[in-house]
């Protein structure tokens, strides 16, 4: 049997990675120069190297380790699984029982309404399958003409053609010929560092009010659908002001414009409620989902759907779908990550008991000399780092290098806490115990203080 086992020495191992492992969103050059941290196992929120160091994952892995590491029944139900049904398609008017009854507990769980759920291996794919639907919805109702789909800038729904296409992430763009045609972008509802002189509630209006713009420059009859995360994540756990989802809901009901709610991050639980669309009020007419529903056991993405556009597509042959499309393993897994996150109560513990003790402990360190604001909802949250407080100022050097030196300190000091720019990030796992946020958000304060010293020796503190 070809099994690697972790009795390798880990400069072993990372010379294997840099020889045959291409990283994703990295330079592997780089890479294979300084070498990889190698992690080999994982329990609860604690992950551990090759080296026996341990480090508090506040990242949940990539926003997905919902029910933490280590938990043995995703593993016994995916055993179980393979020794039954280890594959079936579901293409040729075929089905099998883990794809039939995920698919009930989806429709159980999700909005109203949102009945209907097609299987994708990813958030990525499952956003590709979102731009196909809406234009075929469309054109079945003898609307072809509306293929065009608002995103906004900064906006992150995938790494492939379609989905990187949908998110609004420039240097993605830069590479591979993306947008592709027939997506449009407006900006995105950052009040802080784009918000200027305005009052939130003023900015969240004026965002909101560029998708009416948009529709009326494109042409009401040409535009399908608008997409965005309820909280962006990746862009930088960026909550928009309270003024913003009231009214795009507004404008989208106002000018028949489908609405795709992207809750790959948002979803199950991590808002403190099942669905950052409930948590913000958004009424969807698709939600994306993946991450959080399997946490990450296994690769599982899904569009779940209204009952009115599952009719109009399920009057047609859909001519989509994937290979591993509500794979039997992935599904098991996910209906028993499912059952962990309602039966511990998960979510209304994010919602009651540790969002709440969170927020205490990560919104202390805003009176920090480098922290201009600390945002949170429920168990994701993110810190914007800043030279000077009041003008909410951006450093003179290069954009993400603070954030960078921020996250080898957390490295250093066992935590994992991600910097988008100079926007420092987390999102633990759902188990997070009250003695684990103290640990954590202690190591947090003191990345912050290494760094604030370090900017401060070599003068970098500095505003652009």
């Amino acid at each position: 049997m070809n099994m690697i086992t972790n009795h390798m020495p880990t400069e072993e191992l990372r010379a294997l990675d840099g020889a045959h492992h291409m990283h994703p969103f990295t330079h592997n050059n780089d890479l294979s120069e300084k070498g990889a941290r190698i992690i080999s196992r994982a329990r609860g929120m604690t992950l551990t190297d090759t080296d026996g160091n341990d480090y508090l994952d506040a990242m949940a892995g990539l926003w997905c380790v919902n029910i933490g590491y280590g938990r043995t029944e995703p593993a016994d139900a995916a055993a179980r699984q393979m020794r039954e049904l280890p594959y079936y398609n579901t293409f040729f008017q075929t089905s099998h029982v883990p794809a039939i009854a995920l698919s009930a507990k989806l429709a159980e769980l999700a909005p109203e309404n949102m009945n209907h759920v097609f299987y994708a291996n990813s958030g990525s794919e499952a956003n590709d399958t979102n731009i196909r639907m809406v234009r075929t919805y469309w054109a079945e109702k003898g609307h072809p003409e509306k293929k065009i789909i608002i995103s906004r800038k900064n906006a992150y729904h995938g790494s492939s053609m379609g989905s990187a296409s949908l998110g609004g992430m420039s240097f993605m763009h830069d590479q591979g010929g993306m947008p592709i045609p027939d997506i449009h972008h407006i900006d995105q509802p950052d009040w802080y560092l784009e918000g200027g002189d305005m009052s939130p509630e003023e900015f969240g209006l004026e965002r909101a009010r560029q998708l009416e713009k948009a529709i009326h420059d494109l042409g009401e009859n040409r535009v399908a659908a608008f997409i965005a995360e309820p909280i962006q994540g990746a862009g930088g756990v960026i909550i928009p002001p309270s003024t913003y989802w009231p009214e795009i809901q507004r404008i989208c009901d106002a000018h028949d414009i489908l609405l795709i709610a992207d809750e790959v991050i948002c979803g199950f639980g991590r808002t403190g409620e099942w669905f950052g669309s409930e948590t913000l009020g958004i009424r969807p007419d698709i939600m994306t989902i993946a991450k959080g529903l399997s946490s990450g056991y296994a690769p599982i993405g899904g569009s779940m759907v209204s009952d009115e556009i599952a009719a109009v597509i399920d009057n047609c042959e859909f001519a989509h779908g994937y290979t591993y499309s509500g794979h039997p393993v992935s599904c098991a897994v996910a209906l028993e990550n499912l059952r962990i996150l309602q039966e511990e109560g998960l979510v209304d513990r994010t919602r009651n008991t540790s969002g709440p003790l969170l927020a205490k402990a990560w919104h202390a360190l805003g009176d920090h000399p480098l922290v201009g604001d600390t945002s949170l909802v429920g168990l994701m949250g993110s810190i914007a780092l800043t030279p000077h407080k009041e003008s909410r100022a951006k450093f003179a050097s290069k954009e993400g290098a603070v954030g960078l030196i921020c996250r080898e300190f957390c490295f250093k000091n066992g935590l994992v806490m991600r910097h988008v720019g100079n926007r420092m990030v987390i999102s633990p796992p759902l188990v997070i115990t009250p003695e684990e946020i103290t640990a954590f958000t202690d190591r947090a304060r003191l990345a912050l203080d290494l760094t604030h010293k370090h900017l401060v020796d070599e003068g970098m503190m500095k505003a652009a």
